[in-house]
Order: structure tokens, then sequence, then C-alpha cells
């Protein structure tokens, strides 16, 4: 790691204080604590905030135990400020795509008031070879906006005049409960999913197919004859079954051909890869894979897998929340990581902001920067002290050239390239004399 990337490493057991002083615990702004062990990372975060006095501990946390007692995680107790869960960020990535079968990436922001879709345009649908204020005349009831467009794998700067072409990727910005009508203007809406097939019944298998199991029939193959059997102890209706994802015959023989979505999910990479393109090859409607190595994503994305996701990228945004400038609510990686999305609060007033009191055709947005939305209070519910965020207090405004910007409200914003995401940050930061 330190020959590849510009860091330090120690070698040593993050549990014990010896080692955290030598890494420079004394000077440290944010303690991220990811290694394989809970406990080691628990014992870190309280050995952060008694001995090193470090304000911000973020720790992964796999066990479900844990995560359903936060007490645990209190100030006086283990200190950790967020507890971040890998599996269930992945699961809740897996059932989104399961839910919008016509999607590459659905994320969420302001509490899942607003979501920001990726789908591919495919010939024959609605958009294709219109420009995209076509879309705005087609649904006039409706408010969207198309954040960005990528053709092959290039950014294209979307305004009214671009014309969407075939296999293009499509990232559309609106208030969640219109999703699915914006999504059936750009592509053909695929069958809803009913059946789905998951390989692998490690924790994200056995995460997945408990989230699902309510409303799809749901089966799960699982290497291990004993975790067969404890899987199909813990599981209420899906069915378990003992075998290798990568046997042909055994997909054959459970009709994988009549799965609406197969997920291979195992610990390996190769297996998920030879698993879910065998599962493709027999008929299985979509395949998703778990892929690791980022080199590997960016292979198999939009060839016989139709998603490849990576643990990686779909974590990182939680952690990059805390890192950005700025008061930023929420970040999503995107593209495997070439790009990003943002939620960042507007704070001061006209003279102290370069965005609040000001419309978005007045912002200086380095080129590849889109507003998407704005997540505004409603004005018959005013903000009280301290007040938690409340979805139901909030209204979704799609950021349009004459959108005037207000002080605390929740922009989302789109960068074609994480490298443009520093000057949004600077963008979004109060004058000194704000303070």
């Amino acid at each position: 790691m330190q020959d590849r990337l510009d860091l330090r490493t120690v070698v040593g057991n993050a549990a014990h204080p010896a080692v955290l002083e030598r890494a420079g615990a004394r000077d440290a702004d944010i303690l991220l604590a990811v290694t394989q062990s809970d406990e080691t990372n628990m014992v870190a975060c309280k050995l952060a905030a008694t001995m090193f006095n470090i304000p911000t501990k973020i720790a992964r946390i796999r066990a479900a135990d844990y995560l359903s007692h936060p007490e645990i995680f209190a100030a006086d107790n283990f200190a950790v400020d967020l507890a971040i869960c890998p599996e269930q960020i992945l699961t809740d990535n897996i059932v989104k795509l399961i839910e919008f079968p016509e999607a590459l990436q659905v994320l969420e922001f302001a509490q899942g008031l607003v979501s920001l879709v990726a789908t591919r345009a495919f010939h024959g649908g609605p958009l294709v070879g219109h420009e995209i204020e076509y879309l705005r005349k087609h649904m006039p009831q409706i408010d969207t906006r198309v954040a960005a467009i990528f053709r092959h794998d290039s950014p294209v700067n979307p305004e009214g005049k671009t014309v969407i072409e075939a296999g293009d990727e499509v990232f559309f910005i609106a208030a969640t409960q219109n999703i699915r009508t914006v999504m059936r203007e750009l592509r053909r809406m695929d069958k809803p999913v009913k059946r789905v097939m998951i390989g692998g019944g490690g924790n994200i298998g056995r995460r997945l197919a408990r989230a699902l199991e309510k409303n799809y029939e749901v089966k799960i193959i699982e290497y291990s004859k004993a975790g067969a059997e404890r899987l199909a102890a813990e599981l209420d209706r899906a069915l378990v079954l003992a075998g290798d994802v990568t046997d042909e015959e055994l997909l054959a023989q459970e009709n994988v051909s009549e799965m609406d979505v197969y997920c291979a999910l195992t610990n390996d990479d190769e297996n998920n890869i030879m698993s879910a393109l065998l599962a493709k090859r027999l008929g299985a409607r979509k395949v998703i894979a778990l892929i690791n190595r980022s080199s590997y994503v960016n292979l198999l994305q939009a060839g016989q897998i139709d998603i490849a996701i990576s643990p990686a990228q779909a974590t990182i945004g939680t952690l990059l929340a805390h890192v950005r400038r700025g008061d930023c609510e929420a970040v999503h990686s995107l593209r495997r990581g070439a790009a990003e999305a943002l939620e960042l609060i507007a704070h001061g007033d006209r003279k102290s902001s370069r965005v609040v009191g000001r419309r978005v055709e007045e912002l200086d947005l380095p080129k590849g920067v889109t507003l998407g939305a704005i997540v505004r209070r409603r004005a018959d519910k005013p903000a009280t002290p301290e007040a938690a965020f409340d979805a139901r207090d909030y209204e979704v405004l799609i950021a349009h050239h004459d959108t005037l910007i207000e002080a605390e409200d929740h922009v989302i914003v789109f960068a074609t390239s994480k490298h443009l995401v520093a000057k949004v940050e600077k963008l979004f930061q109060v004058g000194l004399g704000f303070f």
C-alpha cells in the first residue's frame, strides 16, 4: 500500500494504544476503524476518545447483534460516532436494483425524498432520439432533470438540446415518488421481478434472502452443507439448496432459466463471474455479480453480466460524507468511483455564501457539475433549534436555471469526475464573516 499510494503505513494491532500513538492518533481528526474484527474496531474507537481525543470515530460493524443495540456505541460506552455495516449497505443496494429492474444504480438523498437513478437508454425507448427538453413537454405534470449522460464511457454535458442516443448511460434525478413514471419514459419497463436466485449464503446472501423472502420467490445456494442447514433454520420462506454455484447441472435443474434475477454473492470473485455467466447463458433474465477487484468490475459491467457491484464503491460514500469539506449530508460514489453525487447544505446569506440568494444560472459551476435538486423546509414547518431532519417537513424542488437557492437548503450536486468535488466543496463553504 505504501508503494502504491501516497500514505504512511504502520504494522500492528489497531486496538493497542502504542500502535495508535505510532500512527499519529494525537494529531488525527478522524479515526476509521475498518478491520475485519468488530471488537478491534470498537476498542480502537474507545481508545481514540479516551486517550487521544479524536473528534470523529467511525467503525465497521458486521454483527447484527451489536447493530441492534445502538446504546453500545454511545459516547460513555464505545464512543462510536458512526457504525457502518458494508454488508447491509450492499444488501440495500441490491434490493433497490431488484425493485427497479431497469436501473443500473439507485441512490437516495434527503432520507429517501430524492432518488438519483442510472439507466441505459435502449432502442425503441420513448426518449431515445429526442432532445432532453422533450421530457418536460412529454410529462408536464412531473418534474425531473437529467443530471448526467455518459456515452462510450465519456461524459456528455446535458442541455435542453442534447439528444439521448441508444446505449447512453443516463443519470436522472426526481422526487422518489415519481421515479417509476420517469423511468417508463426513458426505456421500456421490464416485467416486475417475482423470482430471485442467490448464489452464496454468506453474510450478504443471507441478509438479501431475509430482505426479499416476504415479497419474492427466493432460492439460495450455499456450498457448505452445515451452512445450508443453518440458513434453512434462519429463513422462513426461502428455499435453501446445498451445492456449488458454478455447477451448471444444479443451476439448470433448479430452473435458473425462469429466474428474473440471479445474484452471485459468494466471497470469491471468479466463482461469482463464472456463476453469473452460466446463469445468463442458461436463460436468467438479469444477473448481478459481486466483484471485489475494481479492475474486474470495469471489464465486466455492460457485458454479459448486467450489473457488477463493487463492495468498496458501494460503501465508500458513507465514509466520504464525513471526510468532505463543507456541510455534507451524503455522498454517493458513481460509475465505479469515477463520479460523485453529493448532498450539501447551503449556509449563510448572499454576502457570506457563493450560492445562497443566487439563481442556479448565476452560480460559477465548473463544467461537468450539475445541480440536480433542492430539498427545502416547507414554509408552514418552521425550524426549531437542534430539530432532527424529518422528511415530512420538507419538499423537493428540481433545480432549473431560474431556481433560487435559500439558506439551509439541501442541494444535490452531480460531478461527472471526482476531481471536480474539491471545487464544489469550495463553492459551498461560507466566508469567515458568517461565523
